[in-house]
């Protein structure tokens, strides 16, 4: 029994310590090759089929943003587009509204320019009817205060109506003839 001790003894000497057993490595072997299986069949389909979807999700949210920003960039350039032309016809309507103004004011200063024609022309044929209607009015009274004077003078009445009415017709006459001529001579004298 003391060689099989020794051989026995020899044996272990021999032998590795690192180096484990076979029947350790057969049983790890089969445990890791379970484990694997298992892993392989149930597992990792799961994680990849989590992965894909997970994947296939991202592509969507950058597709959708992709989309989002072309949109955007679209209505952007719509935008754009809109608030220029909104600016042209902004400026055609302010354009417009200012030729419009320019020709109201136009006609209003015309009609006003023939409103006060008509108006001096109204007073001014007013005037001459009323300066007529004070020369007759001065003619009769002039006549009659003429002719009383003469008869005060005289000391005779002048009946003659008619006869009355040439005398001061040609008293008056040859008034305003000589009244003319002073007047006329009367600038003249002005300007030198």
């Amino acid at each position: 029994m003391l060689h099989a001790v020794i051989a026995a003894a020899t044996e272990e000497a021999a032998r590795n310590p690192l180096i484990p057993e076979v029947y350790d490595i057969i049983w790890s072997l089969v445990c890791f090759v379970v484990i694997l299986f298992f892993f392989w069949k149930l597992v990792l389909p799961r994680m990849q089929k989590l992965l894909d979807d997970r994947a296939e999700a991202i592509e969507g949210n950058i597709a959708k943003a992709d989309d989002a920003q072309r949109k955007a960039e679209a209505a952007l350039v719509q935008y754009t587009a809109q608030l220029a032309e909104a600016r042209t016809e902004a400026g055609q309507i302010r354009d417009q509204a200012r030729t419009d103004g320019q020709r109201i004011v136009a006609e209003h200063k015309e009609q006003a320019t023939a409103e006060a024609g008509r108006i001096a022309a109204s007073a001014k044929s007013q005037i001459e009817a009323e300066r007529q209607a004070a020369v007759v009015s001065l003619r009769s009274e002039v006549g009659t205060l003429a002719i009383d004077l003469a008869s005060g003078v005289i000391g005779e009445s002048l009946s003659d109506d008619a006869k009355a009415s040439a005398i001061v017709d040609r008293f008056l006459a040859e008034l305003e003839a000589s009244e003319a001529p002073s007047h006329a001579a009367a600038p003249a004298a002005g300007k030198i």
